[in-house]
């Protein structure tokens, strides 16, 4: 990809995901920031499957009266599955990488039933691409090659 045409990755308390923070955390150094217990847990999906469900759900509208309901992701994840996830990545790539818990800035249950369903999508022909180490691998590393700019003021709430 030429270096121009490399899209933004958001970290802020805004826009940026857990996923997106905790690279750049690990990439300069900073623990990873847990809020609260860390049980929070949302879905996720890789940008080629966003893609791909539009597509399926074009290519299959529903019949005159149906309502349908598509939950757009393929992987659940706690903010401590994720913490985890990045301080192996980190690990492997020799950054001594640590987590620690702070105050939840977000007005959010620190534990909750979480038990959505993605089948839909699956069943019209969606072939998940799982978040495998080889994406967090990269995405750790486009966080350690743009470190200089990223924006401290921003790493924590």
């Amino acid at each position: 990809v030429h270096e121009e045409l490399i899209n933004r990755l958001d970290y802020d308390a805004v826009f940026g995901t857990a996923l997106n923070r905790f690279c750049v955390q690990a990439a300069i150094g900073h623990p990873l920031t847990v809020y609260g217990k860390g049980g929070q847990t949302r879905g996720y999906l890789d940008i080629r499957d966003t893609v791909r469900c539009v597509e399926l759900a074009i290519a299959n509208p529903a019949k005159p009266g149906e309502f349908r309901v598509f939950n757009q992701f393929t992987e659940q994840f706690s903010v401590n599955d994720l913490a985890q996830l990045v301080t192996k990545a980190g690990e492997k790539l020799g950054i001594k990488v640590t987590a620690k818990n702070v105050p939840n800035p977000r007005v959010e249950a620190e534990e909750h039933y979480y038990n959505a369903k993605h089948t839909k999508l699956v069943e019209l022909g969606l072939e998940p691409h799982p978040l495998s180490e080889g994406i967090l691998d990269s995405l750790l590393n486009v966080a350690i090659k743009y470190a200089d700019r990223v924006d401290r003021s921003l790493i924590m709430p």
